[in-house]
């Protein structure tokens, strides 16, 4: 029995805590050599990217370098044209109003094909131009709209000024008329209605009641022209001149006009 306890070993003994991980030592080294090859390869690309890069500009520095100088008697081209007498410095052509430098060259260093970039060019010349007619034709929509407001703005004055104009006609024709005991006007609504000799109800739209002074066919404008002939014609007066007149000549001379317009 003592043998069997002795082979059971207790949860808090050492063999339980002092529990070592079984470390092998070949998995390490494994790891280790696949970080030093990935290193390797990034470092070979890094090397082969600068190698490129520092050949294009050897390229470009010898380019430039060869563009610089001019051209001398070893180049065939420029001893042919010295022999048919051209000199350096001189323009080409007979009259030698010709190019005087070579053509300058472009070297393309992007991947595009030919014509890539004239085509961008003339899609964003498309663009703006759209752009540009849009915000033409809003500004457009907006002054429009604008002068309709103001049009409709000024006809309302217009009609209010009018409409005030009536009122003051209406007033002195009933006055100038009761001056020369005439009882009835000699059109209905050449009279103010009954209440509006208040001058809290001169300054209030009101609409007057076509059917009662038998005038539906007439407007504003039209009633206020007939008015103030009558008032001209009869009691030689202007309402704009605020003034009654002694004779006919008296008027003509002295008033500027029978509208309104003339009195600006």
């Amino acid at each position: 029995m003592k043998l069997n306890m002795a082979e059971e070993e207790d949860y808090m003994s050492d063999s339980f805590i002092n529990v070592q991980e079984d470390i092998r030592p070949g998995l390490p080294m494994l790891r280790q050599i696949r970080e030093a090859r990935r290193k390797e390869e990034r470092q070979q690309e890094a090397n082969l990217k600068n190698r490129q890069k520092s050949l294009k500009e050897e390229e470009k520095e010898k380019r430039d370098i060869g563009l610089k100088n001019t051209l001398g008697c070893e180049n065939k081209g420029f001893a042919l044209l010295q022999k048919m007498g051209y000199k350096s410095g001189q323009a080409l052509g007979k009259s030698g109003d010709g190019i005087v430098e070579p053509i300058p060259l472009h070297i393309k260093t992007g991947k595009s094909g030919l014509g890539h970039e004239a085509l961008l060019k003339r899609k964003a010349e498309e663009n703006l131009e759209r752009y540009k007619r849009k915000v033409h034709m809003r500004n457009q929509d907006q002054e429009r709209a604008a002068e309709q407001f103001r049009m409709r703005l000024k006809t309302k004055q217009d009609e209010m000024k009018l409409e005030g104009d009536l009122r003051r006609s209406q007033r002195a024709c009933q006055q100038l008329d009761t001056q020369k005991n005439i009882q009835v006007p000699r059109e209905a609504w050449y009279w103010l209605k009954p209440g509006e000799e208040c001058e809290e109800e001169e300054e209030e739209e009101t609409e007057q009641d076509e059917d009662e002074y038998n005038s539906a066919d007439l407007g504003v404008l039209e009633k206020l022209q007939i008015l103030t002939s009558y008032l001209r014609e009869e009691h030689l007066y202007c309402i704009w001149c605020g003034t009654a007149y002694e004779d006919k000549e008296d008027l003509s001379s002295n008033c500027p006009g029978p509208t309104s317009a003339d009195h600006d």
